[in-house]
C-alpha cells in the first residue's frame, strides 16, 4: 500500500463516509482508506480517528476489533487526527459510563453540567450541544487559514477536560466554557466535526494531510 496513505480508522462507531468524503476532497491525491486492519493503520503515512455514539460502546468496539494497540502506536509515531468521540477516547477517563479511555493524554471527560445549561434571560440550553459555536484558538498549525472564533458543528453531551493546561488548542463556550481543541507533537483533536463545518471545516481538514509535526 502507498506510504503516503490517510487511514481512517472504522471501529464501527464514526461518521465514516462523511470524513473520508471530506478528507478526499482536500487530500490532493492522497488515498484515502477506511480501515479496520491494525496493518494497513501502521503502514498509513497519517491516520485520523473518528467517533460518535456512547463512550463504553466505542471503547468495547475499539477492542473488539484488536484497534488498540493500532490506535496507540499512530498516536506515539503519526500525524494524528482525533474527532468527536475520537477525541474523548484519547484521555484517561469518561463519566460516561465510568470507562477508563486510552490514556494518551491526562484528564477525564465530562457531561454538560444541568445547572449551568442557563442563560442570563433563563432560558434552558438543551444538552446535547448541537449546532454552530465559535471556537476560540490557541496558536496551532491546523488553524491555519481559519479565522479565531469562526464557527464549527457540534454534537455532544460530553467534553474533555485536560489536566495539563498546554494541551488546549481550542475552546468554546456552552453554559460554560470548555476544550474543544488539544494538541500535542503529532497529535490534533477535536469535539466538534469538520466533516460537517462547511470551508473552515475543510481547511483543516486539509491543514492536517497538510501538517509536518
Amino acid at each position: 500500500m502507498a506510504g503516503n496513505t490517510i487511514a481512517v480508522i472504522d471501529y464501527g462507531m464514526g461518521n465514516l463516509r462523511s470524513v473520508s468524503k471530506a478528507l478526499e476532497h482536500v487530500s490532493d491525491g492522497k488515498p484515502v482508506v477506511v480501515t479496520a486492519d491494525p496493518a494497513v493503520v501502521a503502514a498509513a503515512e497519517r491516520v485520523v480517528f473518528p467517533g460518535q455514539g456512547a463512550m463504553p460502546d466505542c471503547m468495547r468496539e475499539l477492542d473488539a476489533r484488536g484497534l488498540r494497540g493500532a490506535v496507540l502506536q499512530a498516536a506515539k509515531d503519526k500525524p494524528f487526527l482525533g474527532i468527536c468521540v475520537g477525541e474523548q477516547m484519547l484521555f484517561e477517563h469518561s463519566d460516561e459510563g465510568n470507562v477508563p479511555a486510552l490514556g494518551v493524554f491526562p484528564g477525564n471527560v465530562v457531561r454538560f453540567p444541568d445547572d449551568k445549561m442557563v442563560l442570563a434571560d433563563g432560558e434552558r440550553l438543551k444538552v446535547p450541544h448541537m449546532g454552530w459555536n465559535e471556537v476560540c484558538q490557541n496558536d496551532h498549525a491546523l488553524w491555519q487559514g481559519i479565522d479565531d472564533c469562526a464557527r464549527f458543528y457540534f454534537v455532544h453531551s460530553y467534553f474533555v477536560q485536560p489536566t495539563e493546561l498546554d494541551l488546549v488548542m481550542g475552546t468554546c463556550t456552552y453554559g460554560v466554557p470548555f476544550t474543544c481543541a488539544v494538541g500535542r507533537d503529532n497529535i490534533f483533536a477535536v469535539q466538534f466535526h469538520p466533516e460537517k463545518s462547511a470551508r473552515d471545516g475543510l481547511q483543516l481538514l486539509k491543514n492536517f494531510v497538510e501538517w509536518r509535526p
